[in-house]
């Protein structure tokens, strides 16, 4: 049990889901935690304190709690996740508003911060609510909600996730947190205007069956996914992004926990120096247009380079040559060259520059055999 002797600080806010969280109360004692509860007022108009406190054997920090009750119940915490978190009370995360016991000690706990939003799937779906997961998912782990039958009636997005599912992502983390890899993988899109951009090809396929290697082998797995087609398990904590400025930022930000980093993902070179806020019209009298260099993700990694570091390398001629002169100037310990031959497939031609081998064969095999074999060759590193 991973959770055991771990201290949970379990944050009710006021929504219907609100009864599901003595249920995870529950579920987290079982596994070994010691649980305390702070809500909001709203969330004691669905279950009341009482309920609470005779659950987890400790007072309930409420608004009558004593002025310091925020800072003391803050600190004791190691994890601290909010279930179920309403739009309300995610505003008053990403805006720093701590106006109320939940987001008074979102404020003040340095403890590994999770959040199960919960409401309706239009309120979700709203590009505000999008706005502030994206400023929350920088401090915390986004806990995606379930579909289903909503209590409003209504189908779609936005149920909290059954308590199991919660708890089992909660110490997955903590099971595999000294073996933590972030891969990026997919592909950016730089803007041109809202509905143009300059993109590359990559369907995400590769990303994905690395990650599942990684995870069948018991590690916990941290994607930064531009846009793609392939579908990441739900074990892995993923984080969207759409462009290069994006992308660097999020694996800067997770870098130091990692213990790997896999660059995967087919991020452009550049972007335009000034994207249009409105489409552009009558787009082909556009003769020019002035560009500018994206940040470079694998060399600003490579910079504070405490980890295993793998990047990936698409060659159309001289495959083999050219890979061999990015690893011996890149840094990085490993390097994937692969070609455009069966681009997209499921069957790749791709060599593994390693320190130990600087002359690879270019072989044809799937990636999932690809996948095995870098890890094989990450594993010996470690």
């Amino acid at each position: 049990m991973y959770l055991q002797g771990k201290k949970v600080l379990l944050g009710v806010t006021g929504g219907i889901a609100a009864y599901k969280a003595c249920e995870l109360l529950r579920i987290l004692q079982k596994r070994g935690a010691e649980v305390r509860v702070v809500m909001t007022e709203e969330a004691t108009r669905f279950v009341g304190p009482t309920t609470f406190a005779a659950l987890s054997g400790h007072q309930v920090y409420t608004k009558n709690a004593t002025n310091l009750a925020h800072i003391d119940y803050a600190h004791w915490a190691d994890i601290y996740v909010v279930a179920p978190c309403t739009a309300t009370s995610l505003a008053r995360f990403a805006t720093g508003t701590g106006e109320e016991p939940v987001s008074l000690c979102f404020l003040a706990t340095q403890a590994d911060k999770w959040i199960a939003p919960a409401m309706n799937f239009a309120m979700f779906n709203s590009p505000i609510v999008g706005y502030n997961l994206k400023i929350v998912s920088d401090c915390a782990h986004i806990i995606k909600p379930a579909t289903g039958h909503l209590a409003c009636g209504e189908e779609g997005i936005g149920k909290l996730p059954d308590p199991e599912d919660i708890a089992d992502e909660i110490e997955f983390s903590v099971a595999n947190a000294q073996h933590r890899m972030l891969i990026t993988m997919g592909r950016t899109q730089e803007a041109i205007d809202p509905v143009r951009y300059i993109s590359n090809c990559s369907s995400g396929k590769t990303g994905v069956e690395i990650a599942k290697t990684f995870l069948r082998n018991n590690w916990a797995v941290q994607a930064v996914c531009g846009p793609m087609e392939a579908k990441l398990p739900k074990q892995c904590w993923i984080t969207e992004v759409k462009d290069a400025e994006s992308m660097n930022k999020a694996v800067l930000k997770n870098q130091p926990e990692a213990k790997v980093i896999i660059h995967c993902a087919a991020v452009a070179d550049y972007r335009p120096k000034k994207a249009a806020l409105q489409k552009i019209k009558n787009s082909r009298a556009i003769k020019t247009l002035e560009l500018e260099e994206t940040p470079n993700i694998l060399k600003n990694t490579i910079k504070k380079k405490k980890q295993i570091i793998v990047s990936f390398a698409l060659e159309t001629e001289n495959a083999m040559k050219n890979a061999e002169q990015k690893f011996k100037s890149g840094g990085m310990d490993i390097l994937v060259v692969n070609t455009a031959d069966n681009f997209g497939k499921d069957i790749v031609e791709y060599g593994i520059f390693t320190k130990k081998n600087h002359k690879p064969k270019l072989v044809h095999e799937s990636k999932q055999y690809l996948a095995e074999l870098l890890f094989t060759e990450i594993n010996d590193l470690c």
